[in-house]
């Protein structure tokens, strides 16, 4: 099991950049699937993008290929999201949540999650 902490969320402008952070405490950190996830008001939460134990594999949603990069180090218990070019649909709250058995493509595939960072793209 993983505990797991989001750092870097705030309120930017459209066009601007923002890096979340997300540090893992437990065993095994290399051994999980991470991904970022995101729920809006009002919507169901979704997948953002995912990247494999090794980060040789990542998945990026349509809406934020091209935008936002995932990036993991093994060796600080750490997986970032790098978001550029924000627009206001970004915004939500944040999640990063580890897969200890699958490919992370789905909600129920993850054991574990953290409390959320709130983004805030303005117009």
């Amino acid at each position: 099991q993983l505990q797991l902490v989001e750092s870097g969320g705030g309120l930017v402008q459209a066009g601007g950049s923002l890096r979340l952070s997300c540090a893992a405490s437990g065993r095994s950190f290399s051994a999980y699937v991470l991904g970022w996830w995101r729920q809006a008001p009002g919507k169901e939460r979704e997948l953002v993008a995912t990247i494999s134990r090794s980060a040789d594999n990542t998945y990026y949603a349509d809406s934020v290929k091209g935008r936002f990069a995932i990036s993991r180090d093994n060796a600080k218990n750490a997986v970032y999201l790098q978001m550029n070019s924000l627009k206001p649909e970004d915004t939500a709250v944040y999640y990063c949540a580890a897969d200890p058995r699958y490919t992370g493509r789905y909600r129920w595939m993850y054991d574990d999650w953290g409390q959320g960072a709130q983004v805030t793209v303005s117009s």
